[in-house]
């Protein structure tokens, strides 16, 4: 999608609450993961390990979801809490290629010589560097105005919610599960809620704010949902 498209989209493309339509911007396959062996640690393999959207490739760089962004900071932080501030070096976090990055050093947990006694800035000139040199891609072009939240409901925010309610009745048993799994646990919650939400999948569907209600009253009185 390019800048034009995004201004011409009628939503904000970078509301996870909204979905780009895949009839025009289909999903790319990109990679495979392939699954061959099974942990022989768990805690050494699985409980240690630490992800992060910011962990990226030269080349690539965030968008500006709001979501990514903070994603981003949280997800190491958590790990510097959890693992310690030296958690890329355990195992099964550490890169198999060789890196050398003096500029991140020192602190608990520390388990690779610390890089001796090499120079911790840029530019010395008792360490010779030679950096590679490759282009990152950068949001070149910014529109919009900057909003901290988007709290109004519209009639838009419900156009795709509709679709997928619609995909679900096409489906055999798609609104038979839907309405068995939501009535149970909706029923259980006070009546204001209840009314709440039944207005709210009214908006998406009046048949399915009906057969919400319905089936609410139906669990409540002891018959089957549908």
């Amino acid at each position: 999608m390019n800048p034009k498209e995004a201004e011409d989209s009628g939503i904000n493309i970078f509301d996870n609450t909204f979905t780009w339509p895949h009839h025009k911007y289909p999903l790319r396959p990109i990679g495979k993961i392939t699954f061959n062996k099974n942990p022989t640690n768990y805690f050494q393999d699985i409980e240690q390990a630490a992800f992060s959207p910011s962990t990226m490739v030269p080349g690539v760089g965030p968008s500006a979801d709001l979501m990514l962004q903070a994603r981003m900071f949280s997800y190491p932080d958590a790990a510097r809490y959890r693992l310690g501030p030296n958690y890329q070096q355990i195992p099964c976090n550490r890169p198999i290629s060789q890196v050398y990055s003096p500029y991140q050093r020192d602190g608990p947990g520390r388990m690779d010589g610390n890089y001796g006694a090499d120079p911790d800035y840029v530019r010395s000139s008792y360490t010779k560097l030679a950096h590679g040199s490759h282009e990152l891609a950068t949001h070149e072009q910014w529109v919009g105005k900057v909003t901290s939240a988007s709290t109004e409901i519209t009639d838009k925010d419900f156009e795709q919610p509709r679709e997928l309610w619609e995909t679900m009745l096409s489906e055999e048993g798609g609104r038979e599960n839907f309405l068995k799994n939501l009535c149970p646990h909706l029923g259980g919650a006070s009546e204001h809620v209840i009314e709440e939400a039944i207005k709210m999948f009214a908006r998406v569907d009046e048949g399915l704010g009906q057969d919400i209600a319905q089936g609410i009253k139906n669990k409540k009185e002891g018959k089957p949902v549908v």
